[in-house]
């Protein structure tokens, strides 16, 4: 329990800087921290469905939001930074390789599966539920709260995209707002 309690300091943390920081980049990239830290906490919280859901949405959204942000393409850098962000970057793909071979070698073999709570789905499923369609109850009924979880992150991540790419509201600086327009 005291991990979800970090987790929920980590995030309250990143929120408050994306708020006071004055680079606009840079507070993309705390609200970036937050979305990754809250796909953690679902994680922790047995919601690996709802995890992947955000985890999607808030790479899609920090790139859209970069994109937006930087008016052109950042120049290429042949100073002494261009060694250090190369290290940094191959440390990255080692390290995430290192991690994803420990974590396919703790996989059960193709075929024995760890717990065994489809055959309790499907032999408790019509009625206990009165689906008789055991997708429809597995999703409706014993993952509501799941399915709750992605649908309220895709609709708040449909909405930000909407927001940031509508061209209806946005004027120009000499513009002139119009009566038909208000």
């Amino acid at each position: 329990m005291i991990e979800l309690y970090i987790l929920l300091g980590i995030m309250i943390v990143g929120a408050i800087i994306a708020i006071e920081i004055k680079d606009l980049l840079s507070s993309i990239v705390a609200v970036g921290a937050v979305g990754l830290v809250l796909s953690i906490t679902f994680l922790i919280l047995k919601a690996p469905d709802v995890a992947i859901t955000q985890l999607v949405v808030e790479i899609l959204a920090l790139i859209i939001l970069i994109r937006a942000t930087l008016k052109k393409d950042l120049p290429f850098s042949t100073s002494g930074r261009w060694y250090f962000n190369t290290l940094i970057t191959i440390s990255f793909v080692a390290l995430f390789f290192i991690v994803g071979v420990k974590c396919f070698k703790d996989l059960p073999a193709f075929g024995y599966p760890i717990m065994n709570v489809a055959a309790t789905y499907l032999k408790d499923g019509l009625a206990q539920t009165g689906a008789t369609n055991i997708v429809t109850s597995v999703i409706l009924d014993y993952r509501v709260f799941d399915t709750l979880g992605e649908a309220t992150v895709l609709f708040t991540a449909v909405i930000g995209v909407l927001a940031i790419v509508r061209s209806i509201g946005r004027k120009k600086q000499n513009q002139k707002i119009e009566e038909e327009d208000e």
